[in-house]
């Protein structure tokens, strides 16, 4: 009898074991290339978030504009609107500012208010309220914006929309090739660059010998008009400059695409703001109908809620958004970190994404929601990081389209199946190289055989991603379309490729992730 509770419990023990996190194979290969300063299979997305995940996100000091001075009163049943805009335009012309909103709720779209956007653009504008907990500060949003073109259903306007001033210049094309993890181009002409100066580097180009081999030998669909025709391979990678020497341009951070000057890279200069914030506000929608895809204006996005575009170096944290259809959108920006966020309430469109950006960090995101489309990303999106998000097992992972490329899904848990990647046909497909799955849970019913490249239906169509340690329900994928699969149904070690990234390249992981890691979900 002892020695059969000997066997069982060596058994189990051993079961026990192999259950356990293995180091990941794929890591090590990463770090053996690191090492040898050679390109690497995977991406590094330590560069992402705010200042590049090397500083924490800052309690700003600057000037104070309370909304109560410009005529905002809490909790009288009045709009507060032309005193929020009286408040941002004296922050403006400040050159820099914290909106502040005290403790209670604010009307900021009445029956009888303008039905345009509010606007803000300038460098070192926060929108900073007391707090996104039930006796903090309450945003609400009564009525809905109309389309700009009501024929175009995704034209809805969100009711904040952060911007810059400015134009974009081209300053010259680039001369020399460049490895994925480089950082220096070298141009016919600096003329107009100068150190800390942000640009970005452009690709648009329809050589079929280029879209061959962008495509990694997926088929591309006659109706795909974009990538076909119009822009074909579309690339824009955003960077600010370290050094200038000569003719070369040093950038701090290491491209993320390969840049073979035979396709004719560009240069331009990005005009934008940085140092902007939203922090501890909770917005309030009034979105409550039974959410139907495609149905109309109000459907896709008549209660959108903030718009950061043309943004660096800039941020949201601790908020809250309840009864919105659309949550909150990082448009054409650079290293925006959105954290610790909560959604709740009627599910709508689509929750908090990146679209046409560089380096997006979106962490610790909760969308209880279920908005039709998960967090993801959009469009020329470069290297955004979805880290430790979580969504419910009624939507999925979401990726829309128009070319994003290297993005990192996180340690990440929610549903995971075929039918929510968003985007036109003409803009298909839904994801380019890159895409990395690390220790993805998924909370939904396993399926069996799942393919990112579908044979089901038009609009599912992924090039074949970087799988590691996904787990949870017990899907299994089609292998012919999968890259990598390693660890299939266990966690392995790292746990957080971002996190093991970012320490390998500064030495520590930085305080900042370590707090935020901390935060648990409720």
């Amino acid at each position: 009898m002892i020695g059969k509770n000997i066997y069982a419990f060596s058994l189990l023990l051993a079961m026990t074991l192999s259950l356990k996190a293995q180091e990941s194979k794929t890591w090590n290969t990463f770090v053996q290339q690191k090492k040898k300063n050679q390109e690497t299979t995977l991406p590094d997305f330590s560069y992402a978030g705010y200042h590049r995940g090397e500083k924490s996100i800052p309690n700003a000091q600057y000037k104070i504009f309370d909304v109560t001075d410009f005529g905002a009163k809490a909790n009288d049943n009045k709009s507060d609107r032309k005193a929020f805009i009286k408040a941002i335009r004296a922050a403006e012309k400040n050159g820099s500012g914290i909106i502040f909103f005290p403790e209670g709720k604010f009307l900021l779209q009445e029956k009888n208010d303008d039905i345009h956007p509010i606007l803000i653009s300038g460098n070192k504008i926060v929108l900073r309220g007391s707090g996104s907990g039930e006796n903090g500060t309450k945003l609400f949003f009564a009525n809905d914006l109309p389309p700009k073109d009501p024929k175009k259903l995704w034209t809805c306007p969100y009711f904040i929309e952060f911007s810059a001033k400015g134009k974009d210049q081209y300053i010259s094309d680039i001369t020399n090739n460049l490895k994925k993890g480089e950082k220096t181009v070298k141009l016919s002409s600096t003329k107009g660059l100068k150190k800390g100066q942000w640009i970005y580097i452009y690709l648009s180009n329809t050589s079929e010998k280029l879209v061959e081999h962008e495509m990694c030998g997926c088929h591309v669909d006659d109706k795909w008009l974009s990538i076909k025709k119009k822009k074909g391979i579309h690339i824009k990678e955003f960077h600010q400059i370290k050094s200038i020497k000569g003719n070369k341009v040093e950038f701090y951070e290491p491209v993320m695409h390969r840049v073979e000057s035979k396709y004719n890279w560009k240069l331009y200069t990005f005009a934008s703001s940085e140092e902007v914030g939203i922090e501890d506000i909770a917005f309030e929608g009034n979105w409550k109908d039974n959410f139907v895809h495609h149905k109309n204006p109000l459907h896709d996005g008549g209660y959108s809620a903030v718009k950061m575009g043309r943004l660096v170096n800039s941020y949201m944290r601790r908020c809250s958004f309840h009864n919105f259809n659309r949550i909150a959108h990082v448009a054409g920006s650079a290293n925006v970190s959105v954290v610790n966020c909560v959604i709740t309430g009627t599910p709508g469109h689509s929750s908090i994404g990146a679209s046409a950006s560089s380096r997006v960090f979106l962490g610790k995101i909760d969308d209880q929601s279920s908005q039709w489309h998960a967090p993801g990303v959009a469009s020329t999106t470069m290297g955004t990081v979805l880290w430790r998000v979580r969504y419910t097992e009624k939507t999925s992972f979401e990726s829309h389209a128009s070319q994003p490329r290297a993005t990192l899904f996180d340690c990440v848990e929610g549903g995971f199946f075929l039918g929510r990647a968003g985007g036109a046909r003409q803009n298909l497909p839904n994801h380019m190289e890159d895409l990395i799955l690390w220790n993805f849970k998924e909370t939904d019913s396993a399926e069996e055989n799942f393919e990112f490249w579908s044979s089901k239906t038009w609009f599912w169509k992924l090039l074949p991603p970087t799988i590691v340690g996904f787990h949870g329900a017990g899907t299994t994928f089609n292998a012919s379309q999968v890259k990598v699969d390693e660890s299939h149904g266990t966690p392995v070690k790292p746990e957080s490729l971002y996190e093991e990234q970012l320490k390998l390249r500064l030495g520590k992981l930085p305080q900042w992730v370590k707090e935020l890691k901390k935060i648990e979900f409720k």
